[in-house]
């Protein structure tokens, strides 16, 4: 076969471009396809990075026609959009939008379902090509995937391509996330399996491979040689909103600590990959994984609390037991706080601190690690009296960037040194807006680049992580904090006992 010399991959003035293909979306009518999945669609259909065959087809209990489903994915994804809007976009986007209506244990509607996919084979050439996207409960997926199995949908041929996306979190435990992959595996290939970390689509956290391989200023001081600890935050203002009934049943440990942080403490402890791949980075990642450890002492350097009626931005905030839905003598943790260590060469001695929080004072995910102080300083103690450690913060959300934090002398006339920060904004040094999150991701699963989804090995050596604090938490009651505070006191004192502070983002 003769190459296109037009069409070579390493151009970078070439956008990818998937396959002719078709998107699936069971729980097309819920909260996560119409604020984000629908809205990235358009997105990437205005970026012309959809193939011209294309098919969105829906899949949920409502009792609709394609043209009401149609009106409900423009609505949505018009309030959303990210791009500017244009309706001769979404005109053509609608001209190949399906919805079949019925229920995950209704042989008749995955019939119906496996059969309209088959007639946009001849209809609209998607050549077969279809990605499954499961934005549904996790309990629900052993139903979905069954009936899948039973249709053949998710079978896979030498001439046609299909691929699950699986929405977090993979299981609740350690043995139901091993159930729930080879489940997953049984009826899809593993390499047709993305399980989907949203944080992983982020502009910022995949810069941090670039600040860290393609550079030569801050791999050399990358280690315990010269950090002393890493922080890794993910506080949220919000409550739990209208999640009671998921959020009794997780917490913040099984919701955010053992996908997001760990997957972020992976991405910041890995060695560098042989190769940009997939295959190469994910070998990296689950290398840090497997070599993680937990504390002697999970009384002091393990955390958890529950949040109290406060305020917050001015406004009166409710505590999570008087929420709806929510046990009044609830003991599902809102805030999780957890020293770690990682058992390699690199990092050996240096404590990475993860917390989470909901109604903490404001939106941000960072991740910071904070140098050593210099072994000796030749200024008098009164000179350095307000100089802090070093620091290098990478900014996930929301203001995507990074701080690097070092001593400066303070002009005038005696020696005065302060600490000082340089900033770098992505939105002020690019001009091309960050993606979605969820717009790299759904390209990445259209074009079958799986780099940035987690493989089952991960996910399951993240639970070895999180089960044994589960398991010392089973019956304890979280301590209070305030909405408004940056968690309970017993975070704070988890730092102090060994000298250290929380970054005040």
């Amino acid at each position: 076969m003769i190459s296109n010399p037009l069409r070579d991959p390493r151009d970078r003035r070439l956008p990818r471009v998937p396959e002719p293909c078709a998107l699936v979306v069971f729980g097309i009518t819920g909260d996560l396809a119409r604020k984000k999945l629908l809205p990235a669609v358009y997105d990437l259909a205005n970026r012309g990075l959809l193939p011209t065959n294309f098919a969105l087809l829906g899949f949920a209990r409502r009792d609709w026609g394609d043209e009401d489903f149609a009106e409900l994915a423009r609505d949505a994804a018009r309030k959303a959009a990210r791009t500017p809007w244009r309706e001769e976009v979404w005109e053509r986007l609608a001209a190949s939008v399906r919805f079949v209506q019925g229920s995950f244990d209704d042989d008749n509607a995955f019939d119906e379902l496996a059969a309209t996919l088959g007639d946009l084979e001849g209809s609209h050439g998607i050549g077969g090509n279809a990605a499954f996207y499961l934005s549904i409960p996790p309990a629900m997926f052993p139903v979905v995937l069954k009936q899948m199995q039973r249709t053949g949908m998710a079978d896979s041929t030498p001439d046609r391509w299909r691929r699950v996306v699986v929405e977090k979190p993979f299981g609740t435990d350690l043995a139901s996330s091993r159930t729930l992959n080879e489940l997953v595996d049984s009826v899809f290939t593993a390499e047709d399996v993305f399980r989907i970390d949203h944080y992983l689509g982020k502009e910022t956290v995949q810069n941090l491979m670039a600040l860290r391989f393609a550079n030569t200023l801050f791999e050399p001081v990358w280690n315990g040689h010269h950090v002393d600890s890493v922080q890794i935050t993910m506080a949220e203002d919000v409550g739990i909103g209208g999640r009671a009934q998921f959020y009794e049943q997780t917490g913040a440990a099984r919701d955010v600590l053992q996908n997001h942080l760990l997957q972020l403490l992976a991405l910041t402890a890995m060695e560098e990959p042989v190769e940009f791949s997939a295959e190469e980075i994910r070998t990296e990642k689950l290398k840090v994984l497997r070599a993680v450890s937990l504390p002697e002492d999970l009384g002091t350097f393990a955390v958890r609390g529950q949040y109290e009626q406060g305020w917050l931005a001015g406004q009166r905030a409710t505590g999570y037991r008087q929420e709806e839905g929510v046990d009044p003598h609830s003991r599902t943790e809102t805030y999780a706080a957890v020293r770690l260590g990682v058992e390699t060469r690199r990092w050996a001695g240096v404590p990475f601190y993860l917390r989470t929080g909901k109604r903490l004072p404001r939106r941000v995910t960072e991740i910071a690690l904070v140098f050593k102080r210099a072994p000796h300083l030749p200024f008098a103690d009164t000179d350095t009296e307000e100089l802090g450690s070093n620091q290098l913060v990478i900014r996930v959300q929301p203001d995507e960037g990074m701080t690097l934090k070092f001593g400066s002398k303070v002009p005038g006339s005696v020696m005065e040194v302060r600490d000082v920060a340089m900033d770098f904004l992505y939105g002020e040094q690019f001009t091309e807006a960050s993606p979605e999150a969820y717009e790299r991701l759904l390209l990445d699963v259209l074009l079958g680049d799986a780099t940035l989804f987690p493989r089952n090995h991960e996910v399951e050596a993240s639970w070895a992580v999180i089960d044994p604090l589960e398991e010392f938490w089973a019956g304890t009651t979280p301590q209070p904090y305030r909405a408004g505070e940056w968690g309970p006191r017993a975070a704070d004192e988890m730092l102090a006992a060994e000298g250290r502070r929380w970054r005040r983002p």
